[in-house]
């Protein structure tokens, strides 16, 4: 696998978390507030009823449960992956990196014994070259 094969699940998750700020918005404007919509076309004159937000919120919704049914497949291909990763060390961080989201200092934590961020980030670059 590549990094950007790999890196996936992580940037499915960030678009998953503002889809659900967006649905929020979307839900607040539907109650009477007067949240700002990003990405909604401001144009004077249309009005925004009740039932127009109650189609984009249940089209947002659609969107972010699809999302999650992605992110689920993606998760069961990067830990069958990883499985087959014979180093121990090696299958911890591609772990922490890739499933858990982790920063590269925050691998080097969870991974432990002298390994510093530049170690595990370098030791993984090796991998993925050789791979």
């Amino acid at each position: 696998m590549t990094k950007n094969e790999l890196s996936q699940l992580y940037w499915l998750n960030r678009e998953i978390r503002r889809d659900k700020q967006k649905l929020a918005e979307l839900r607040a404007a539907a109650e009477g507030g007067t949240a700002k919509i990003s990405g909604m076309p401001h144009v004077s004159g249309v009005s925004r009823s009740i039932e127009n937000y109650s189609v984009l919120i249940a089209e947002q919704e659609e969107l972010i449960n699809a999302k999650i049914k992605q992110t689920i497949i993606l998760y069961n291909q990067l830990n069958r992956y990883i499985a087959t990763v014979q180093d121990s060390l090696m299958r911890q961080i591609l772990t922490c990196r890739y499933v858990d989201g982790y920063s590269w200092a925050k691998v080097a934590v969870c991974v432990g014994g002298s390994n510093t961020e530049d170690s595990v980030r370098m030791v993984h670059n090796r991998f993925l070259k050789e791979n």
